[in-house]
């Protein structure tokens, strides 16, 4: 039985094999004709064409889209509709008395979501990433049962921000499970979604939660990169738990450090999904952030402002761009001083 076995593999293979000479020899012409039309060197770049391709259709299109929209005005969608008015939707958003109180400004609705966003970056960012630092020191240790945890840390990431949102709305609401669970304990019901103070910190610890998994474990694969020979070494030097990681730890693991904060910066910046279904930007406007802003004003109101919308949406982008910007720059001087 295993000599015919044997004897049937050669012809399998050949009938295996016999489709993919096709395939290769119709791809063989035009590939060779495109050689020669662009040389070797221009090859790359046919690689890169369908992936430029489709990147301008759904990036920069749109993008040029938008900035067209922020100089014009009224309520229709198509251009030809719509009638041109300059500067005027961002002077509109920059029109304010003082900037620290949203009141005073003629979009206060606008400057309120960015006070939100920026109390909101400032705390969230900083949390997470302590806390993703945190995490990855532990799951990097020897113990029982490592990559169970790491799953269980990294299980959020995989649900979808709505249904994080409603997950964490079922247990937050008046009849929630948390309010349940302190019933029960003797305490009073607390409207967690309905006072300002605490819908923006259940904001911030929803989204920690939800994407703590996804930093630590960037985090947690530059540990793995550090050469365990470095902490023998200042083991056998008699070095401290706090000296090493301030001496070999962070300077070796900040090359990921700068890749989590950049990326949980931008993330930050464009909070809506959790936020949205969970508190839907309330009590008030205690917890409207920008994306949300864009949203209602250019779709969810009756008098939708698609020129408003996309001005703000622009000076968000420029915000992200100079954001990536800084963490280029950042990361190509630290490699600069590596080099030296």
């Amino acid at each position: 039985m295993v000599s015919e076995t044997r004897g049937q593999a050669p012809s399998l293979s050949i009938v295996l094999a016999a489709p993919l000479r096709l395939v290769m020899g119709a791809l063989n012409a035009p590939m060779s004709f495109v050689q020669r039309r662009f040389g070797l060197g221009g090859m790359g770049a046919v690689f890169l064409a369908p992936n430029m391709l489709i990147f301008g259709v759904f990036v920069l299109i749109p993008v040029a889209i938008n900035l067209a929209y922020s100089f014009t005005g009224g309520m229709a969608i198509f251009f030809g509709e719509r009638h041109v008015v300059g500067f005027e939707q961002y002077r509109t958003l920059f029109a304010c008395g003082d900037y620290t109180q949203p009141a005073t400004c003629r979009e206060d609705a606008f400057w309120q979501s960015i006070h939100n966003t920026i109390f909101f970056v400032l705390v969230q960012v900083t949390v997470l990433v302590l806390a993703a630092l945190g995490t990855a020191l532990v799951l990097n240790r020897e113990m029982r049962s490592r990559g169970f945890w790491r799953a269980v840390f990294f299980f959020p990431v995989l649900l979808s921000p709505v249904v994080v949102g409603l997950i964490w709305k079922w247990i937050l609401q008046r009849d929630g499970l948390l309010n349940a669970v302190l019933v029960d304990y003797g305490f009073d019901r607390t409207l967690w979604l309905a006072e300002r103070n605490w819908a923006m910190f259940w904001a911030i610890f929803v989204s920690v939660w939800a994407h703590l998994g996804f930093y630590a474990l960037i985090l947690l694969a530059g540990l793995q990169a550090i050469p365990r020979d470095l902490y023998e070494a200042a083991m056998m030097d008699g070095t401290g738990r706090l000296r090493t990681f301030w001496r070999i730890t962070l300077p070796l693991l900040w090359p990921n450090l700068l890749v989590v904060i950049t990326l949980a910066l931008i993330r930050a910046v464009q909070i809506f999904d959790e936020a949205y279904v969970l508190t839907g930007g309330g009590p008030g406007t205690s917890t409207l952030f920008i994306t949300q802003y864009i949203y209602e004003t250019g779709f969810a109101h009756v008098l939708r402002n698609l020129g408003l919308a996309s001005a703000a949406s622009i000076l968000m982008g420029v915000v992200l761009v100079g954001l990536t910007l800084l963490q280029l720059m950042a990361s190509n001087r630290r490699n600069r001083e590596g080099n030296r």
